[in-house]
């Protein structure tokens, strides 16, 4: 019996997918997985009986993931489950910019009790016109999930995309249109483009990379579209640049102190994977990638550990061992199962940075006192028996 604990609400989509092998639990330290949205976790004591931590999203940065990769607990996320909300914000936000809808929702509402209100709508609605973007230029930087989706429906749209992602992965190549501009530098984009969209993560080489060094390479006008990450961008940079004339307009999902309410900055309250559909699939995604990792051992859009997949075991049992990367560690592990007369049918070891993971299928059941001699190695962070 396994038990889990949710420290955000959870979709019931997803936890119906949890057999009657698992139990919800309202105690942490009972928990050997966790499921969490946005709760910070960075001060939580971590109880040592916890094996994963799955964030029903994409962003883990209220996640604590070297303390957990210190412990053996394996990080999930559910990368592409929200993609196609976000994706739809993003071209919301871009027809937001374009033109001032806004501004005319307002005036209508200022006007609710104006009996000519019809006749004098047509001499108003001059201040709120604004400009089309079929035919404009958008780069998009970053083609995992979102950016991809965005990119192609750009071309739809009768824009002229250029994309950029130095690492793109195999799958989001073959799924980019070939009618996006893949940019080996991030000047042309800066350069050429009308409307910019990030989509990369936060890590330290992105933070405020949306900066006044940027903005001094792009168009005078630019509309500037972050669903990403607040701290992608410099809050005052960005006014700077309104102020100057550089930026056009601002949109983002994240609110802040510095952005909200100023001219020229269209501020959403974090809406980007805030749909009934998101929520669902990203519940679900997690959900699998708990029972996987628990029931049979592989790792999947793990944050933290490198992905391994053994499918389901079929023989006499599988040793699950997180541990650092060294030399020489896999044949130490091949020596305790030899001393103990267990013999190994079929193994696997992955590496990601400092830490890796084993699989070992084995031919009988193991004993205890090979667990406790796997558990003594240095550098084995946990060792779990699958079956």
């Amino acid at each position: 019996m396994f038990q889990y604990h949710c420290l955000n609400p959870i979709a019931n989509v997803g936890l119906e997918l949890f057999s009657q092998e698992y139990q919800k639990t309202d105690d942490i330290k009972e928990a050997q997985a966790v499921l969490v949205r946005s709760a910070a976790m960075h001060e939580m004591e971590l109880p040592d009986n916890l094996y994963a931590i799955a964030r029903a999203g994409a962003g883990v940065n209220n996640i604590p993931l070297e303390k957990c990769a210190q412990q053996g607990i394996v990080v999930f996320n559910t990368p592409g489950a929200n993609a196609n909300g976000v994706k739809e914000l993003v071209f919301a936000g871009m027809l937001l910019a374009s033109r001032d809808i806004t501004g005319g929702i307002n005036w209508v509402l200022e006007n609710t009790e104006n009996e000519n209100i019809s006749k004098d709508a047509e001499k108003a609605k001059n201040a709120f016109a604004g400009c089309e973007i079929a035919r404009k230029k958008l780069g998009v930087i970053g083609l995992g999930a979102i950016g991809v989706r965005v990119a192609n429906a750009a071309t739809h749209l009768g824009m002229e995309v250029y994309g950029y992602d130095p690492f793109i992965s195999v799958n989001a190549a073959w799924s980019l249109s070939r009618s996006v501009k893949h940019i080996n530098n991030l000047e042309e984009i800066y350069r050429e483009c009308d409307y910019i969209t990030i989509h990369v993560p936060l890590v330290e080489d992105t933070k405020k990379m949306l900066n006044k060094e940027a903005f001094a390479q792009m168009k005078d006008g630019v509309v500037i579209l972050n669903f990403a990450r607040a701290l992608l961008a410099d809050d005052e940079d960005i006014l700077a640049a309104i102020e100057e004339g550089k930026i056009k307009k601002y949109v983002t999902d994240f609110p802040t102190s510095v952005l909200a309410g100023k001219e020229n900055c269209i501020v959403i309250p974090h809406l980007g994977a805030s749909t009934e559909e998101s929520e669902d699939n990203c519940a679900m995604m997690a959900v699998e990638e708990v029972r996987d990792y628990l029931e049979n051992g592989n790792i999947r859009n793990s944050v933290n550990f490198p992905r391994c997949d053994m499918g389901v075991c079929s023989g006499a049992g599988r040793v699950a061992i997180l541990h650092k990367n060294v030399k020489g560690i896999i044949g130490k592990y091949t020596a305790v199962m030899g001393e103990n007369n267990i013999n190994i049918s079929d193994m696997t070891n992955k590496s990601r940075g400092d830490f890796a993971y084993s699989l070992l299928d084995i031919d009988s059941p193991v004993t205890e006192a090979a667990i406790e001699q796997l558990k003594k190695i240095d550098s084995v962070l946990k060792v779990r028996v699958i079956k």
